[in-house]
């Protein structure tokens, strides 16, 4: 469900729209239209700032009763501190923050944010504006799609929805153009979003694969293999997870090229894609399994990833592997106890089925070093609910091989706030997945859930190949609402691994 904000960009002298918000810092200087409405108010906005003590203050804000001959129907103020200390990442944030403010007054589908914030550079005062038109993007998004004029409260609310944000800045002009580049990662984030928020009966294997087909408009390759192929291929750990399902397993390969040079190395990004988690004959508890239609962040955050890649024609070639199957009961699933194989050659004794997403990114992980060799890879994937006992819900779990990318990647989330925190890896850690039935078990014990599944998928990463594990169990779903989303499905990662392509890897 594409983004349904329009965002346009005007001069400080175009006419405000009848509901505007004045985004001003802690000098409280008014710009030139602002003092022409203060003093065709008498004074009433002066007033107002001094009566009600606004200091500016970032997130601080006030409504203003606006004179009874403007054409202003709403007017707010929100302090945006020190510009001269606030990150991307801040306004970013104060956009959703704004967003919110102008989503809370008088309906109106269009609305203004004059953002003059005086002692800003041409160049930083266009990050500034494309940073905040960023955040009320993001903040715009809602998944109602099943919401039927049936909910009366629910339809007024949609025919009040903003459809379009102005803001007026310095320079419109540089403004739209940096913006375009964070439009495309708002579209990411958005495309990884729906596709969490999705029910599972309305989207499964297939309907999943359909999505990532759909990013050839935007000119990435798209490759996708059934069944057949996949049996063919050699990826029998990753269709043991599937044969307890109807819907047949299906994997999806991406790639986009924006390289100047043909022979520069693919990064790759691999995403657990489960469309539902049942547990499989080790079924999960029946309270909050319907959560489990998540259970497929790390793909989506690798789909919407790829988008945002082609959409702003980033310059690095790139490849996205996402792993799709459901994990269901039946006469024909998988059994505690049974031993499978992967398309390492390794094998794996199954002690629980639920601990199934490792064993759709074994044969991920094989595969894309066989097939691509890529300079690095990074996989993602909702694994355990171990990881938020350790981390909660502010850091997605890290596990590497590699401290260069692990670095890299933790300076992107300090930068992008999607934070991450490096766990342990060790060989003490890595006998506890030992079993004298097979090259290796799928879960080893109670303890050190999160490190022991990290350890498993390293038994799948060759020697010298730089790898990164996130368990983003915590941060893709159900995590927690802030400034620039108020949704369920979170759309963790994308704007964190799009950060580590443009500042890192991009040439």
């Amino acid at each position: 469900m594409p983004l349904q904000l329009e965002i346009e960009f005007a001069s400080l002298t175009s006419k405000f729209e009848p509901k505007s918000l004045v985004v001003m810092d802690s000098s409280l200087a008014l710009n030139k239209p602002m003092q022409r409405l203060d003093k065709e108010s008498d004074g009433q906005i002066s007033r107002a700032i001094k009566a009600m003590k606004f200091t500016g203050k970032v997130k601080s804000s006030i409504s203003i009763a606006v004179p009874v001959y403007s054409d202003l129907t709403n007017l707010i103020l929100l302090g945006a501190s020190d510009p001269a200390k606030a990150t991307s990442n801040d306004w970013l944030m104060l956009g959703g923050f704004a967003m919110g403010k102008l989503s809370q007054s008088p309906a109106s589908k269009t609305a203004s944010i004059v953002l003059d914030l005086s002692g800003l550079n041409s160049d930083t005062s266009a990050d500034v504006a494309a940073s905040v038109a960023q955040g009320a993007l993001l903040r715009s998004y809602k998944f109602d799609k099943y919401q039927t004029k049936k909910n009366t409260n629910k339809d007024d609310e949609k025919s009040e929805r903003l459809e379009k944000l102005i803001l007026h800045v310095a320079d419109p002009k540089s403004a739209q153009s940096t913006f375009e580049r964070l439009k495309a990662i708002a579209e990411g984030v958005a495309l990884t979003r729906d596709l969490v928020n999705e029910p599972a009966n309305h989207l499964g294997p297939l309907e999943f694969a359909a999505q990532c087909e759909a990013l050839a408009e935007d000119g990435v390759d798209v490759e996708i293999f059934d069944q057949e192929q996949l049996r063919d291929i050699g990826m029998h750990s990753l269709l043991a997870v599937a044969q307890g399902s109807d819907r047949p397993a299906r994997v999806a390969v991406m790639q986009w090229n924006g390289a100047k040079s043909k022979r520069s190395k693919q990064l790759c990004f691999i995403g657990k894609g489960v469309v539902f988690d049942t547990g499989g004959v080790s079924m999960k508890p029946a309270g909050g399994m319907e959560d489990m239609k998540g259970d497929m962040g790390g793909a989506a955050c690798v789909t919407g990833l790829m988008h945002a890649l082609a959409a702003r024609q980033a310059q690095v070639n790139a490849v996205g592997i996402v792993g799709l199957v459901e994990n269901m009961v039946s006469g024909n699933a998988q059994r505690p106890g049974d031993i499978i194989s992967s398309l390492s050659g390794q094998t794996i004794e199954v002690i629980n089925t639920d601990a199934e997403g490792r064993l759709v990114l074994a044969d991920l992980l094989t595969y894309a070093q066989e097939q691509f060799n890529p300079r690095f890879m990074i996989n993602l994937a909702t694994l355990t609910g171990a990881i938020l006992i350790a981390l909660g819900k502010e850091h997605a779990g890290l596990f590497s091989n590699d401290d260069k990318l692990s670095n890299e990647l933790a300076e992107c989330g300090l930068t992008t706030g999607e934070k991450v925190w490096r766990m342990p890896l060790s060989k003490a850690y890595d006998k506890m997945i030992d079993t004298p039935n097979a090259d290796m078990k799928n879960v080893g014990g109670r303890l050190a859930g999160s490190i022991t599944a990290a350890q498993f998928l390293q038994r799948f990463v060759e020697d010298g190949m730089p790898w990164v594990h996130l368990d983003v169990a915590g941060t893709a779903m159900a995590s927690e609402k802030n400034d620039i989303n108020q949704s369920w499905g979170s759309g963790w990662g994308v704007r964190l691994l799009d950060h580590l392509v443009a500042t890192k890897y991009e040439k």
